[in-house]
């Protein structure tokens, strides 16, 4: 028999080894928890997602801003999506994570990283409308939007490449150099906004923002697999924006999924009325202070009368063409699935080629870039007028725009034409208002370009279906509607985009209409060269870019104006 000494020896040992061993389990749970901690998932990270997992303790939000900095670091060379980044995001991060330790999370948009386009005003950035002779414009206000942003707590993570001063849809510029579309590398990914199409379908924040003067939030939506929202004429306050037309100018966000979307719009749309641009003053009281994210869910798509615009797509088949042709008639066919009655609109007035003859840019352009360069909230060392960014060998003019850049020399908006083109745009809002009366339409579809976006080298993007409401200041939700066919440029195939337009002010139904077709259709798909986890890296700074400017292609020389 034990003695009584080596039984309680015995019984001390296993007293100890359990107690071991539980330290054991607790020191492997708090280095788990500091692991899960120092990671974050930003590939197709949502709004919710993001703040779910900031509220859980599994993030924080120094990890949330470094996980996306750790996918640009990794993609960003592919697809030079990017001209810089705020240095200030990683202290911004850490002030909303010591007010999230505080227990304070309030904003819509607390710790979501946000991409500008880089003719947005966000103070400690430049805003250069990625021409290289604009590089040292310093702002030192926001626009009003960017400043909502930060006010609901999200994070300016940088500035985007965009077709330089907005002008057109390749996205290539003389800062910047040619953005590549990340589904289909010899591609170009729509524009004048594709580098925030670019990084947004490469997950390189949650959210993103464009500019719209003819096609720009909705051409890169639609080549990148993505939902955007133009909304309607003076909803949003342009100022602070590096503008290029009173008349046709818009913003707005980019987004993958449809929630997300409209949370941006609230926020943007937020800021109400500004002096500072007339349009604002124009907007009904009861158009304000809407909170698009609520009622997305609500009704059903049966029973929505929706218009085709049958001028706005090519029945001809080709390489280019038909992969879109396709891509709309499943639509249609789904949406009559859905209970939609479809009503074909073939009125001659809507030839998106006579329509553009009515686009006032090149007499609104000099005067509008004139005003934005004489604000007195710019500094740097920077051209201060139109003639002089012109005047230098630092910018990029693609030789399908010299005529338009050499006409707006000496355009103006005293020219006899001006008044033409402004009665013009009056009478097709007419004729669209009657359309929309006349066979008592909800909302009307088209795809967003005829053709697949096009290759890199190409002497401008054409196809494109933006311009019905560029002039008629109606609002636009642009959705996924399916992809070419793989090929080995395209692994997953070209991504193809739909604009769903609706009446001024419509904008909550119309991204209703956009959440159902997303959720019972979904389409989107991350890029296939980027579909994977990317490690988090440990970030003392924010990296700073360095846009290839050497992938130029050779058909658009710098400093030139004339072949």
């Amino acid at each position: 028999m034990r003695s009584p000494i080596s039984v309680a020896a015995g019984l001390l040992r296993v007293r100890l080894s359990a107690t071991a061993w539980i330290l054991g389990v607790l020191f492997l749970l708090a280095l788990s928890v500091g692991a899960q901690a120092n990671s974050f998932e930003a590939l197709e990270a949502t709004i919710e997602s993001t703040r779910a997992a900031l509220l859980a303790n599994t993030t924080t939000c120094r990890t949330v801003v470094s996980s996306f900095l750790a996918r640009i670091d990794e993609f960003n060379p592919t697809i030079n999506a990017l001209i810089s980044l705020n240095p200030d995001a990683l202290s911004t991060a850490d002030e909303l994570d010591r007010r999230l330790a505080a227990g304070n999370s309030t904003g819509k948009l607390f710790c979501i990283p946000v991409l500008l386009k880089d003719n947005y005003d966000a103070i400690g950035t430049n805003t250069t409308g990625s021409c290289a002779a604009l590089a040292g414009n310093r702002p030192s206000l926001d626009n009003p939007s960017v400043k909502a942003f930060r006010d609901e707590g999200a994070i300016i993570l940088g500035k985007t490449n965009l077709h330089e001063l907005a002008l057109e849809g390749l996205t290539v510029s003389s800062l910047g150099g040619q953005t590549i579309n990340p589904y289909d590398h010899t591609r170009t990914p729509g524009g004048s906004s594709g580098g925030t199409g670019a990084a947004i379908a490469t997950s390189f924040a949650v959210i993103g923002t464009g500019t719209d003067a003819v096609n720009s939030l909705r051409s890169p939506a639609s080549a990148n697999n993505l939902v955007s929202v133009r909304p309607t004429r003076g909803l949003i306050s342009r100022r602070g924006i590096m503008s290029i037309s009173f008349t046709q100018d818009n913003i707005g966000p980019f987004a993958r999924n449809v929630q997300d979307l409209a949370v941006a719009l609230t926020v943007m749309a937020s800021v109400g009325a500004d002096e500072a641009d007339n349009a604002t003053l124009l907007v009904p009281p009861e158009a304000r202070g809407i909170d698009y994210a609520r009622g997305l869910d609500n009704g059903t798509l049966a029973g929505l009368r929706i218009g085709l615009l049958d001028g706005f797509w090519n029945h001809t088949a080709s390489n280019e063409t038909s992969p879109v042709i396709g891509a709309l008639i499943d639509t249609i066919g789904f949406l009559e699935h859905q209970g939609v009655k479809i009503i074909n609109v073939t009125e001659s007035i809507y030839n998106a080629t006579a329509i553009a003859k009515l686009d006032v840019q090149q007499f609104e352009i000099k005067e509008a870039l004139n005003k934005y360069l004489s604000s007195p909230n710019l500094d740097g060392d920077r051209p201060n007028t139109w003639d002089e960014v012109y005047g230098h060998k630092e910018f990029l003019v693609i030789p399908a725009q010299y005529s338009f850049v050499n006409n707006s020399r000496t355009g103006s908006t005293a020219e006899p034409p001006y008044a033409t083109a402004k009665q013009g745009i009056e009478n097709l809002k007419a004729a669209l208002n009657a359309t929309f009366a006349n066979n008592k339409l909800d909302a009307v579809i088209y795809p967003q370009q005829k053709n697949l976006v096009v290759k890199i080298g190409s002497p401008s993007q054409a196809g494109r279906n933006g311009v019905l409401a560029a002039l008629t200041g109606v609002p636009v939700v642009t959705v996924p509607i399916g992809f070419s066919q793989p090929s080995n440029d395209a692994p997953i195939g070209v991504p193809i985009g739909m604009e769903i337009l609706g009446l001024p002010f419509s904008e909550s139904k119309l991204l209703n209409i956009a959440n159902h077709f997303t959720r019972l259709r979904p389409l989107r798909k991350a890029p296939a060269f980027a579909d994977y986890s990317v490690q988090t890296g440990s970030y003392a700074s924010v990296p700073k870019m360095h846009p290839n400017v050497s992938n130029i292609p050779e058909a658009y020389p710098v400093g030139v104006l004339s072949s």
